[in-house]
């Protein structure tokens, strides 16, 4: 019977370590409108397009915020060089909002969402 339930546990674990690993399609879901990641960068993109550029710099915190609520759910189960090319590419948006360029920020929210979309392949 000891047996038994060793090799349940084993069983357990690795079960519990390949959904984690695989997870990362789930885990960058949204938990609520706090952490709405595309949803944030859909609103940035609105309001550089509508030129309101105090909503953009609301809108951009908030995008922010939600990344940083998503990064530990995903850190595990995606690759970190794609993490790190949000990271930069939220830095840079951030740099492009404070000059107000609409180009150079649609740009790089396209490239955001490019690397948001690849995360679990």
């Amino acid at each position: 019977m000891k047996r038994k339930k060793y090799y349940a546990v084993i069983i357990l674990l690795f079960a519990a370590f390949i959904f984690v690993m695989n997870g990362g399609d789930l885990f960058k879901k949204p938990l609520g409108t706090q952490d709405d990641f595309v949803f944030y960068a859909d609103q940035v993109r609105e309001n550089i397009a509508a030129d309101e550029w105090e909503q953009v710099v609301s809108n951009n915190d908030k995008l922010n915020r939600a990344w940083q609520k998503i990064v530990p759910r995903i850190q595990f189960s995606v690759e970190k060089d794609e993490i790190n090319a949000i990271n930069v590419g939220l830095a840079r948006l951030k740099g492009t909002i404070a000059s107000r360029d609409p180009q150079a920020s649609i740009v790089e929210l396209y490239e955001i969402r490019e690397h948001w979309d690849n995360l679990n392949r």
